[in-house]
């Protein structure tokens, strides 16, 4: 291996290493996707995943000139096609293999910067924001599962997006209590944190549930390499909102709700033994 391609490898790992220890679900569904996608989908999750700290956790830092640096450095990286920053080195060279549009880049980095001047989204606001910080997450990945097919990219677009919007729905339902106490943020329009009720809550459950049945009818016309791992994230969060639909809104305005480690590794052997003796679609 030469050096360039030892510092590519590297920095791909350091996007790995991100991924483990930030998600343990998105981690066991790359694991069982074919090995070909892995070094792809841990470039594009170190990029979004440090995007997204500098705006929920630097509370200490100027959290707009880091996010203002961490654009400016992303697009050096993808003109220059190098960076010394390994994330950016990694996500630069998935978005010259894969034809990533600098439109997702510009809607998730857009979203990002939401993040620093909005703490109420009305209803253009919240559909803004899910697009960029997770519908195009989606694209990003789907553009790596469909390997330049333009034709099943266009065909599969729609239940990727719906996907990404299910799964930040229910992180802003798991995490409603976070959001308001820590980063005074409600995502969810016309919602009043501290009279959130019932009619509420079942009011988003049900675009959530629209949202994960649109997707899953996209799951189902995956690639191989990649449907494994992406329906074991799916099922994860299908089974975390589930458990979040059970419970009453004061409870999940009082704590953060887990699917704990065990359950996951039982979504992970389930399924992919399942698929293995042809008993997953």
């Amino acid at each position: 291996m030469d050096a360039l391609n030892l510092y590519h490898q590297t920095t791909l790992a350091c996007s790995k290493l991100i991924t483990q220890k930030y998600s343990t679900s998105f981690s066991l569904g790359i694991r069982v996707m074919d090995q070909k996608l892995h070094g792809p989908i841990y470039g594009i999750y170190g990029f979004v995943r440090f995007a997204d700290e500098i705006v929920d956790t630097f509370h200490h830092k100027d959290k707009k000139y880091l996010l203002d640096k961490f654009r400016e450095d992303t697009y050096e990286a993808i003109d220059q096609k190098i960076s010394m920053n390994p994330v950016l080195h990694s996500f630069q060279i998935v978005v010259h293999q894969y034809g990533i549009e600098k439109e997702l880049i510009d809607a998730f980095l857009d979203s990002m910067a939401m993040d620093l001047d909005f703490s109420l989204y009305n209803d253009s606001k919240y559909k803004q924001y899910i697009y960029g910080s997770a519908e195009v997450v989606g694209l990003m990945c789907l553009k790596v599962f469909c390997e330049g097919n333009q034709e099943e990219y266009e065909r599969l677009k729609s239940p990727a997006c719906k996907l990404g919007s299910a799964f930040q729905k229910v992180n802003f339902l798991r995490d409603i209590k976070s959001d308001y106490e820590e980063r005074g943020r409600v995502y969810f329009p016309e919602v009043d944190y501290k009279t959130f009720n019932r009619t509420k809550k079942k009011e988003i459950e049900e675009d959530i549930q629209k949202d994960f049945d649109d997707a899953y009818e996209g799951i189902k016309r995956l690639p191989v390499g990649a449907k494994i791992g992406v329906k074991i994230a799916y099922l994860y969060y299908l089974n975390l909102f589930r458990k979040i639909k059970k419970l009453e809104p004061e409870t999940i305005t009082l704590r953060r709700v887990r699917i704990p480690n065990i359950k996951k590794l039982s979504l992970l052997l389930g399924i992919y033994f399942g698929s293995k003796l042809g008993l997953e679609e």
